[in-house]
């Protein structure tokens, strides 16, 4: 049984986590000319929908917001991969609200290059709702399911033949046809076993070719080992969201460190019974956490993300 703490209540005040920069992308990835007020009432207004699907701490924070993929070393070799290839397939697990694809089409990936995939797809109706787009006006194609399903990737009978993007409705068409993968704020969801897993799997979407990436960013710590310092959150869904799909087997979140990060890469994934070799980045930044309470977290305690990409040589 898990004995994680129940979500806290929406705090309006964390709003201020919102930067310019992040209202910037907003309005442009919006199309809106809005008033700053206009703005934040319509925020405020998606944050309480969404938590109402499932309590996760970044929507609490507004993390929905800001394009992270954007601060990622990754993203830039990715979106190198436009100038070398042709029609590159840009895939997001993980999506949410799929503000983190809205800026890689605002810098020039086509819509119609791009899959994005989540366990729900309440997320990504609110992210149009957000955005105020539709799927005509905005063509990315989502696939809703959970990428530990077989039956939602099935990756053990090799590459499938190539289907138009539009039409899929899983990920197994996918497989070694991705030239970048993102997918942030999700591998420290899961235990230490099934972040191998996830690993494996989306490697097995990679295109294997010199260049293909993928590339996050999740919570770590500087050696590997459970986060202590404070107790998880339970992201529970509500109503009829309440099954979230997930099982947590433990109280405290695992977390990787930059070295096994790499090892488990390197050794587990692609390792010596792999045809190519990977190169594997991964950077430990410390993290300020104010939606965190001070009666949860261990006094002076640190909280720490890894930025990481995973690209063949």
């Amino acid at each position: 049984m898990s004995t994680r703490l129940p979500a806290p209540s929406l705090d309006p005040s964390l709003y201020s986590n919102i930067t310019n920069s992040d209202l910037d992308f907003f309005r442009h990835a919006a199309h809106t000319d809005d008033s700053d007020h206009q703005i934040k009432q319509h925020i405020l207004t998606i944050q309480a929908k969404a938590y109402d699907v499932c309590s996760y701490p970044c929507i609490r924070r507004f993390a929905f917001i800001r394009p992270k993929i954007a601060s990622l070393p990754g993203y830039k070799k990715a979106l190198e991969l436009l100038n070398t290839r042709t029609d590159p397939i840009l895939v997001d697990i993980g999506c949410c609200f799929g503000n983190d694809i809205r800026k890689a089409v605002l810098d020039g990936w086509p819509a119609e290059n791009i899959v994005a995939s989540d366990l729900r797809r309440e997320f990504w109706d609110i992210g149009h709702e957000l955005f105020k787009s539709t799927p005509k006006s905005y063509p990315v194609n989502f696939v809703q399911g959970n990428i530990f399903d077989d039956a939602f990737l099935s990756f053990g009978s090799g590459q499938s033949e190539a289907v138009p993007l539009n039409t899929i409705t899983t990920l197994t068409p996918l497989i070694h046809r991705v030239s970048a993968i993102h997918t942030s704020s999700l591998f420290h969801l899961f235990s230490e076993n099934d972040q191998l897993a996830l690993a494996r799997r989306l490697a097995a979407l990679l295109l294997p070719e010199k260049g293909s990436i993928i590339f996050g960013q999740h919570g770590a710590r500087p050696f590997k080992g459970d986060r202590v310092e404070a107790p998880s959150f339970l992201a529970a869904g509500k109503g009829e969201h309440a099954d979230t799909g997930l099982t947590f087997e433990h109280q405290y979140m695992f977390c990787h460190s930059p070295e096994s990060w790499r090892q488990l890469w390197t050794e587990q994934v692609f390792g010596p019974d792999q045809p190519f070799r990977v190169k594997v980045e991964a950077e430990l930044n410390e993290e300020e956490r104010k939606d965190l309470h001070h009666s949860v977290a261990v006094a002076g305690s640190k909280f720490w993300v890894m930025s990481w990409s995973v690209q063949i040589l």
